[in-house]
C-alpha cells in the first residue's frame, strides 16, 4: 500500500507581499484620517478631494523612495559584509574555520563528522564565503533590481489604497454624507485588507482584519475629532 505523500504547507512572505502590506496598510489609514480630519473643518467634498489627492501624491512618492534606500541600504550592506567575510577567509582562514565549526556544534554535530565539512568549505572560497553570510551573519543575496521594484510597489500599493477612502468625496458633493459613505466604505476595505494580509502572516484571518480595521478607525477618529475641536 503506497504511503501517502507528505506535504509540508509554509508560506514565506515574499519581499513584494511584505511592500504591497506597507504600501496598502498606510495608504488605506493616513488618507482616510486625512479626509475624516478635513469633513470636521471644511464644507466642500472638493476641497477633501484636492488635500487628498495631494496627500497620495506626496505619500506615494515618500513612501516609495524611503522603500527604494532601504532595499538600497541592504544591497550595500550585504556587498560591504561579503567583502569582509571573503577577507577574513584569505587572512585569517583558520579562525574563520573554527567559526564554521562552531556553527554545526550548534546543530549538534560531532566533532568527527564537522571537519570534513569544514574542508569541503575551504576547498571552495566561494561556497565558504556564502555558507558564512548566510549562516553566520544570516544575511540572504538581495536582488538586484529588488530597489528600483521595492520602490514602485509600494508607491502604487499606497496609491491604491489612499484612493478608496476618497471615491465617496469623489462622487458625493454634500461633505458629510461623503464623510459617513467613506467610514462605511473604507473599514470594508481595511477588513479584506487585514484578512488577507493575515494570511501572510499566520494570525487569525478575523483577528487580523479587526486588528487593522481598529487601527484606522482611531486615526480616522482622533483627526475627526481634533479638526472639530480646533475649526
Amino acid at each position: 500500500m503506497p504511503l501517502t505523500p507528505h506535504i509540508e504547507k509554509h508560506f514565506t512572505a515574499t519581499a513584494t507581499v511584505r511592500d504591497i502590506v506597507i504600501g496598502m496598510s498606510d495608504g488605506l489609514t493616513v488618507p482616510f484620517a486625512l479626509a475624516a480630519g478635513l469633513s470636521g473643518a471644511v464644507a466642500s467634498s472638493s476641497l477633501v478631494v484636492t488635500a487628498g489627492l495631494a496627500e497620495i501624491a506626496a505619500g506615494s512618492i515618500a513612501m516609495g523612495l524611503g522603500g527604494y534606500l532601504a532595499a538600497k541600504t541592504d544591497i550595500e550592506h550585504y556587498a560591504s559584509e561579503r567583502k569582509r567575510e571573503l577577507r577574513e577567509t584569505e587572512h585569517i582562514p583558520e579562525r574563520e574555520a573554527e567559526e564554521v565549526t562552531e556553527i554545526f556544534r550548534e546543530y549538534g554535530l560531532p566533532d568527527e563528522q564537522i571537519e570534513p565539512l569544514v574542508s569541503s568549505l575551504q576547498a571552495n572560497p566561494t561556497k565558504w564565503v556564502d555558507f558564512m553570510m548566510r549562516f553566520e551573519l544570516g544575511l540572504d543575496v538581495p536582488h538586484p533590481t529588488r530597489a528600483r521594484i521595492s520602490a514602485w510597489t509600494i508607491a502604487l500599493s499606497y496609491m491604491a489604497g489612499g484612493l478608496i477612502p476618497l471615491l465617496p468625496y469623489i462622487f458625493i458633493e454634500d461633505i458629510m454624507t461623503a464623510l459617513w459613505a467613506s467610514v462605511a466604505v473604507t473599514p470594508v476595505a481595511l477588513f479584506v485588507f487585514g484578512y488577507v494580509k493575515s494570511g501572510f502572516t499566520g494570525i487569525s484571518p478575523w483577528r487580523g482584519g479587526g486588528q487593522t480595521v481598529l487601527v484606522g478607525g482611531l486615526a480616522a477618529a482622533a483627526a475627526f475629532g481634533i479638526a472639530r475641536l480646533i475649526g
